[in-house]
């Protein structure tokens, strides 16, 4: 016989002291690391649809311009407008945003801002050329234009 004797006690429980703290710190990270939509969308977009499309490498040198026709048309009026962050500006107005779009930028950074239009596939051409012109004078050289995808059910559907 054994002079010790195991004891027989199998359940062993496990320490929950430490899951609260765990609990809030999960908390904590995702409210600081969630990004909430910082913009309003003011203006209908029907964004047209593309087959050869390139992914944004760096969106903190993006910034974002709306073209399109007002959501509310009786109090804005039926023509297309252009959004910058969540006010309609003119066209003269975008040599003043791009400049403070830059602003928010580091000082090595800021030429290498990139404006990225959302246009409505229904927007007249005569205010999007206005924007590129305005843009070139604020020395914001890269453009983009934001589409979607063109699938292959797309491309039966133009053909018909």
């Amino acid at each position: 016989m054994s002079k010790f004797k195991k004891k027989s006690n199998a359940s062993q429980e496990i320490p929950t002291s430490a899951l609260p703290d765990i609990i809030f710190m999960l908390l904590f990270f995702f409210m600081v690391t969630t990004v909430l939509r910082e913009t309003e969308i003011k203006v209908e977009q029907t964004i047209p649809k593309a087959e050869q499309l390139k992914k944004i490498e760096r969106k903190s040198l993006v910034s974002y311009l709306y073209i399109g026709k007002p959501k509310q048309t009786e109090k804005f009026g039926g023509e297309a407008k252009i959004q910058a962050n969540d006010v309609f500006i003119e066209p003269r107005d975008i040599l003043l945003w791009v400049a403070k779009e830059k602003d928010k930028l580091a000082e090595a950074e800021r030429d290498k801002i990139t404006i990225a239009m959302k246009v409505d596939s229904e927007a007249k051409m005569g205010i999007i050329s206005d924007v590129q012109q305005q843009l070139r004078k604020a020395n914001a050289r890269k453009l983009m234009y934001n589409t979607l995808k063109l699938t292959s059910k797309d491309k039966n559907n133009s053909l018909l």
